[in-house]
């Protein structure tokens, strides 16, 4: 393998693994720690967190990713370091992503992607989960080795798993903040004996007069005016009649209108001039007569042409001609 110092900047395998291990470095994850060998780039150690929710919840795996020379263009090695009860030990994993299915791997993938895919498989069990370097270990089994595998060193990195991966802290503020909305919360809740504002209650009535005023008919109204009246004086009814509404009768239209004038609009001609009066006689219904004898015609249905008379005839002709000759 070769060493970081002795690397060839312009192979592409190269240049692929160094940026990945960049944004690795500059976008860590609490579920994840991975980064290459100081002396081969093209081995990395890889730190995950157990999937939340298994058996494998709150354990720490150590595994190796082998990473091939024609790199992005194949896919990498997968080797698991770490007791988990899953996949075997210093064994090369046969998953989709893996060097045992070269077929299905893409370019546009890395590490992060076989780190990722890699966590997804731990929870797999049944014809999911078998495979090269697959296990299959009592829940009771993996569940130990879950917890001591935070304190479990790789004789490779000097350091436990723990050291790689640290637990997220927990943000003791945030809990500090929630109690103290919570006692502000219940501080302005009104207690159960605290008496309930009054609501404001309307002005009480003044004392009317012990006598009856007359009861006044509907049609009368009382004259509002703006000044006050005067104490033992009555103003007088004003006696208001209702005026009924009468809705207008339908009109119907005319049954003399017939559909010729209906369905026919004349052409518009120019008004006629007072000196000069109109010489051409109209129907009952305003429509000169001219414009009434053009729609007749045009309602009347059309006379056959006297070419097409003569050609009938013709014929007939010629047919009695012809059985004439037969029967002679």
């Amino acid at each position: 393998m070769a060493a970081r110092t002795g690397l060839n900047k312009n192979n592409s395998a190269v240049k692929r693994i160094m940026q990945e291990a960049r944004e690795l470095a500059n976008d860590p994850c609490t579920d994840y720690a991975a980064a290459p060998l100081e002396d081969d780039i093209f081995e990395w150690h890889c730190t995950i967190r157990g999937p939340p929710g298994t058996e494998f919840e709150g354990g720490l795996y150590h595994f190796r990713i082998l990473l091939p020379s024609e790199y992005p263009f194949r896919p990498p090695a997968i080797m698991m370091l770490t007791p988990n009860g899953r996949f075997e030990l210093n064994t090369k994993i046969c998953i989709s992503f893996t060097n045992y299915h070269e077929e299905l791997w893409q370019p546009a993938w890395g590490v992060r992607t076989a780190i990722i895919g890699l966590q997804g498989f731990f929870p797999l069990k049944g014809t999911a989960a078998v495979g090269v370097g697959a296990l299959e270990y009592p829940t009771a089994e993996r569940k130990r080795l879950a917890a001591l595998s935070r304190e479990w060193v790789c004789p490779r990195c000097k350091m436990s798993n723990l050291e790689h991966l640290p637990d997220p802290p927990e943000s003791s503020s945030s809990s500090g903040d929630r109690s103290s909305s919570s006692d502000a919360s219940t501080d302005e809740k009104p207690t159960e004996n605290t008496p309930s504002t009054p609501a404001s209650q309307p002005p009480a009535p003044a004392p009317s007069d012990t006598r009856a005023a007359p009861k006044q008919p509907e049609d009368v109204q009382q004259p509002t005016s703006a000044a006050a009246p005067t104490p033992g004086l009555t103003a007088p009814p004003v006696i208001t009649h209702r005026v009924p509404l009468v809705s207008p009768r339908p009109t119907r239209p005319s049954a003399r209108a017939s559909i010729i004038t209906q369905s026919y609009t004349p052409p518009r001609s120019p008004a006629p001039s007072v000196s000069q009066p109109t010489s051409q006689p109209t129907t009952r219904e305003g429509t000169p007569q001219p414009a009434l004898a053009a729609a007749i015609r045009q309602t009347s249905p059309p006379r056959p042409p006297i070419l097409l008379d003569t050609a009938i005839c013709v014929l007939l002709v010629l047919l009695l001609a012809l059985i004439c000759r037969r029967i002679l």
